[in-house]
């Protein structure tokens, strides 16, 4: 792994700032905090939405840098949870099972697993790409 890492995509950052105003890329870049701001604002009046068609590019790159390349892919993670979310399919992805069947017959546990994942998707993808196993002591 370099310092580098493209685990996140300019083009996936700017599709989900079409829907901006829901603070979808910027959840998708790491940014909880800011992306419930964007919900709850309307993307900050849509002021803030037109300023991200900006820094979009610069979002990416600090996702890039902080967060760690591995086995799951990031882009193919928040697209599920994006579009398919609410039938729990990311967390399939995850090799989150009985989760993923939790969510699939409760509408994401009544949506409070969704909003769960909006925030910390990135965080549990990074978990499992640093997860190191090792065969030999069976210890992780």
């Amino acid at each position: 792994m370099g310092i580098y890492d493209n685990t996140h995509s300019v083009a996936i950052g700017y599709i989900l700032w079409i829907f901006g105003f829901t603070g979808s890329h910027r959840f998708y870049y790491g940014k909880p905090v800011t992306g419930t701001i964007w919900f709850l604002t309307l993307g900050l009046l849509g002021i803030g939405w037109l300023i991200d068609l900006f820094l979009i590019p610069f979002m990416d790159r600090n996702a890039d840098l902080r967060f760690r390349k591995g086995r799951i892919n990031y882009n193919v993670a928040w697209i599920l949870l994006t579009f398919l979310g609410l039938l729990g399919v990311h967390r399939m992805y995850l090799g989150k099972w009985i989760t993923g069947i939790l969510y699939l017959f409760t509408g994401a546990l009544f949506g409070v697993g969704y909003i769960y994942d909006y925030w910390t998707l990135n965080d549990q993808i990074h978990e499992i790409n640093t997860d190191i196993f090792y065969p030999s002591t069976g210890q992780r």
